[in-house]
């Protein structure tokens, strides 16, 4: 069948599918709940796919592709909601990724997040908060879910810089200044700079990539503002060693005390099928109490993971007690809990142990 871009985004919508990927002379793909699945009789040419998507590129973007073979925009599809294309070559031909970004702005509650301990990382008037996961973990979401609460509850400015901008928000108590690299400013770092000078309050840095951002961010949320990012780390203790390992080695006991002093905490996340549909989040999240900071300060971190998993009265949790959770409430098949875990063994004791309190009359 013929595909135009307006069919193949309702398609997605219409199938609730996350990303859509097209290549030339090669069938469609949908990724629906994790899996990726072919559109029936979908094979487009490399000519159909070079007309769906060049037009949708301005000069600046083509320029960019012509260079690096590869470029990022966002689309806006009306009533289906925003769309982030990802435009590249793959052994000389166009391929296309296109992620669906909903219209509507997720709540906490309905992305199935703990929403009660993120609420109060978002009552800090300054410091710095990260989202890290794994690309397609709902980084994106979660921030956006983040930035909408306080949209929602303060009377503040909120900048967000963004490659490119996902989510569109609606003005509420909040002003919110969305600013998208290439269209709107050069870089995370000219843009982290330069609003010092616009009056923030919140300023969401969409991804701390390089040393320069980070330094750029760590210093806004010294200098009084709360500040968002995200980063590819899979939990709170590698986030902050890969924080640390950006700097030279000379530079590393100072950005220890800063980090000590300027982090509020982290929000890490896996997406796992849920037995209800869709996908579920497990969720780490640590706070920087007064005694984690001071391991961050002394380089003690590898003992952080022990204190998140005792720190539940602050609405501290670790992956495995998330995925532990899961388990008892009936949320998510065993074997999808233990494939996501970072420790199957420990994962597998603490559930065994969970069942035992239950019927402690059971045999061994």
């Amino acid at each position: 069948m013929a595909i135009n871009l307006n069919l193949l985004l309702k398609v997605m919508v219409q199938n609730k599918a996350s990303d859509t990927h097209i290549r030339g002379d090669s069938s469609v793909f949908l990724r629906i709940n994790g899996g990726i699945t072919p559109i029936n009789s979908s094979i487009m040419s490399q000519k159909e796919v070079e007309e769906m998507v060049f037009p949708l590129m301005n000069q600046r973007l083509k320029s960019i592709f012509a260079e690096k073979h590869e470029v990022d925009f966002s689309f806006d599809g009306a009533e289906l909601g925003r769309f982030r294309f990802n435009v590249f070559t793959h052994k000389g031909k166009i391929g296309v990724a296109i992620r669906h970004i909903p219209l509507t702005i997720p709540t906490f509650e309905e992305l199935r997040l703990p929403a009660d301990p993120i609420k109060k990382l978002l009552q800090n008037e300054r410091g710095l908060v990260l989202v890290t996961g794994i690309t397609g973990s709902g980084k994106t979401s979660t921030l956006a879910a983040m930035i909408e609460y306080l949209n929602q509850t303060w009377d503040a400015h909120i900048i967000t810089v963004e490659d490119p901008i996902e989510f569109a928000f609606t003005e509420k108590k909040s002003i919110i200044s969305q600013r998208e690299l290439g269209s709107d400013t050069t870089t995370f770092v000219d843009a982290l700079r330069a609003a010092m000078r616009q009056d923030p309050d919140v300023i969401m840095v969409g991804e701390m990539r390089d040393l320069e951002t980070t330094q750029a961010a760590i210093t806004a949320a010294e200098t009084g503002h709360l500040v968002f990012a995200t980063l590819h780390t899979m939990n709170a203790v590698q986030t902050i060693s890969r924080i640390i390992d950006l700097y030279p080695p000379h530079q590393q006991a100072q950005v220890r005390l800063q980090l000590a002093e300027s982090l509020r905490g982290i929000i890490s996340q896996r997406l796992l099928p849920c037995y209800k549909g869709g996908r579920l989040p497990a969720v780490e999240i640590m706070t920087a109490t007064p005694h984690i900071k001071k391991m961050i300060a002394e380089n003690t971190i590898d003992a952080i993971n022990q204190a998140i998993a005792k720190g539940g009265f602050y609405g501290m949790q670790t992956f495995n007690q998330s995925l532990v959770k899961m388990h008892k409430d009936g949320m998510a098949k065993l074997e999808d809990i233990l494939q996501a875990a970072s420790n199957p063994d420990d994962v597998l004791l603490a559930i065994k142990g969970i069942e035992q309190e239950i019927e402690p009359g059971r045999s061994k």
